[in-house]
């Protein structure tokens, strides 16, 4: 307003007040000068307060640190839970060749007299030591815990094995085997690998310490439904062709020679472990007993062993725990 004053006022008339109004001028200006600076202050002062000051104490606010060892623990949980989805394929590329396809011919009677019982036997084996395969006691003794056998067995009769071979996906032509070690209370035993050479460059699988706890993810490998699986998943001509050939030595062979022999995996939760009981939602079937059960570190947990029939949660097998002694036992008659 003061300079709108002297605008309008010319500066020829009226002397005295010239003075005047250059006072009121001055003073004005002096006051415009200091409230300007007063802003400027104190806009510096909030500027101070807003960049500098929650620098210092954001160094290290709780809340932040909070936060940011959340976030590192959520980065931790996404990482492991990609480790344990890939693991089912990481330990099949890394020990397919070492879990072979069991098959076996046995038969149950009396001495110089046609057996009783007369069948085939098909099931899953690991290798865990020089020349040393793991497996079910039912498949190395096929007559185990088998009610119409066991019947003649407690009348006198015995079982015997007429042949018992593996093999091993990638190679063309069966290896025998022979029994190691029997679990006399579990439903596990080792089995010897007579031809070594066959089995020279593939590798043992890693035993586990302990079976672990429930809620664990587990992966099981192995042969469920044994020749009449891998039929199913092989190429259209070759299934057209063996869909319905009997599961003899024959079929096998052919499957061998084609690169057929190849396991399955399955993945699920470990829901208890009950003593040596491994109790597990992972499915399987028959021909799949005897296979190795994983856990998310690549280790061997248990032995595939059994299922119950309309529960799919309720796949069973038998502890690392009771297999360590059992091998130490067959690597000791090595020896």
């Amino acid at each position: 307003m003061a300079e709108t004053q002297i605008n309008q006022t010319p500066v020829s008339l009226q002397p005295p007040a010239q003075t005047q109004e250059s006072s009121i001028v001055s003073d004005s200006w002096q006051q415009t000068v200091q409230t300007v600076l007063g802003v400027v202050l104190l806009l510096g002062t909030l500027a101070m307060v807003h960049y500098y000051s929650p620098t210092a104490t954001l160094a290290q606010p709780p809340g932040d640190l909070t936060l940011q060892k959340q976030v590192h623990e959520l980065t931790a949980q996404v990482e492991q839970l990609q480790q344990d989805q890939a693991m089912p394929a990481v330990v099949l590329n890394r020990y397919r060749n070492s879990i072979g396809y069991i098959y076996g011919v046995y038969q149950v009677g009396f001495a110089n007299q046609p057996p009783l019982v007369r069948a085939r036997v098909s099931g899953t084996g690991f290798l865990v030591g020089n020349g040393l395969m793991a497996t079910n006691r039912h498949v190395a003794e096929p007559w185990y815990e088998d009610s119409e056998a066991e019947k003649f067995i407690d009348q006198g009769a015995t079982g015997m094995i007429e042949s018992l071979v593996v093999f091993f996906p990638g190679s063309p032509t069966p290896v025998t085997l022979s029994p190691a070690s029997v679990s006399k209370t579990s439903d596990l035993a080792i089995l010897h690998v007579e031809d070594l050479a066959a089995i020279r460059s593939l590798p043992i699988l890693p035993l586990a310490k302990s079976a672990g706890s429930p809620g664990q993810l587990v992966t099981v490998i192995g042969y469920p439904m044994g020749i009449a699986g891998m039929v199913a998943k092989s190429p259209s001509g070759i299934y057209e062709r063996m869909a319905y050939r009997p599961n003899d030595i024959s079929a096998a062979s052919e499957l061998a020679a084609l690169s057929l022999i190849r396991p399955s995996t399955t993945f699920g939760h470990l829901g208890d472990v009950v003593g040596e009981k491994l109790i597990y939602d992972a499915p399987t079937a028959h021909g799949g007993s005897g296979g190795p059960v994983f856990n998310t570190r690549g280790e061997v947990i248990g032995v595939n062993s059994a299922y119950m029939d309309g529960f799919s949660g309720g796949t069973i097998g038998v502890s690392v725990d009771s297999l360590r002694p059992l091998l130490q036992e067959a690597q000791k008659s090595q020896n």
